[in-house]
C-alpha cells in the first residue's frame, strides 16, 4: 500500500482539504492511503466554512484528528507533499525531507498555496476578505486533485525513492 501525505502549518485547511479531496476522487478500494498533518498545528477546531465546504462535496470530515509532521510520518509516506515553501523549508530543516509543492505535483509549477495570514494581511480585521481566500484555497485544492492524479505516478516512484536515498537507505 502506497501512501500520501499533505503538510500545512496548522492541518485545518489546507492540507485537509487536499486529503479529503485526494480521498473522495479514490476508488474506495484503491491501495493508496492519504493523509495530511501541520507543521505547527496547534490545538484548533476545524473553521466550520471548512467543514461546510467539504460536506457540501459529500464528504465527512469529523473524524479528521489534526496533527503534526514527525519523523515517522515522513517514513511512513511513499509521498510527502508540501503546501508552502514555508512548508518545504521546515522539512528541510527539521528533518532533512525534500517535499514537491502541491502546485509542483498538480499544475508543474512552483507557486505555493499561502496561509490566511501571508495572503491576507488583514484577516484579523477583514473577516470577509479571509474567508473569501479559505474559500478560493478550498476550490483551487479540489479542482487540482484530477491534475495531481494524473501526474502521481511519476512523483509516487521519484518522491520515494528520492526520500529513501535521502534517509541514506538507497545510495
Amino acid at each position: 500500500m502506497q501512501s500520501i501525505l499533505f503538510v500545512c502549518t496548522g492541518n485545518i485547511l489546507r492540507s485537509l482539504t487536499a486529503e479529503y479531496a485526494l480521498k473522495a476522487r479514490l476508488d474506495p478500494n484503491s491501495p493508496i492511503r492519504v493523509s495530511s498533518a501541520g507543521t505547527v498545528a496547534l490545538l484548533q477546531q476545524m473553521h466550520p466554512d471548512v467543514r461546510a465546504y467539504l460536506e457540501q462535496r459529500g464528504v465527512d470530515p469529523s473524524l479528521h484528528q489534526q496533527r503534526r509532521v514527525s519523523a515517522e510520518l515522513l517514513r511512513a509516506s511513499d509521498l510527502v507533499i508540501a503546501m508552502s515553501m514555508d512548508h518545504q523549508a521546515i522539512l528541510v530543516d527539521t528533518y532533512q525531507y525534500c517535499a514537491p509543492l502541491f502546485n509542483e505535483v498538480c499544475h508543474e509549477k512552483s507557486d505555493p498555496l499561502l496561509d490566511v495570514w501571508k495572503a491576507v494581511p488583514t484577516w484579523e480585521t477583514d473577516v470577509d476578505a479571509a474567508r473569501h481566500y479559505a474559500f478560493q484555497v478550498m476550490e483551487y485544492s479540489w479542482a487540482s486533485i484530477p491534475y495531481l492524479l494524473q501526474n502521481l505516478r511519476t512523483y509516487l516512484t521519484v518522491e520515494r525513492a528520492e526520500s529513501l536515498r535521502g534517509h541514506g537507505v538507497l545510495s
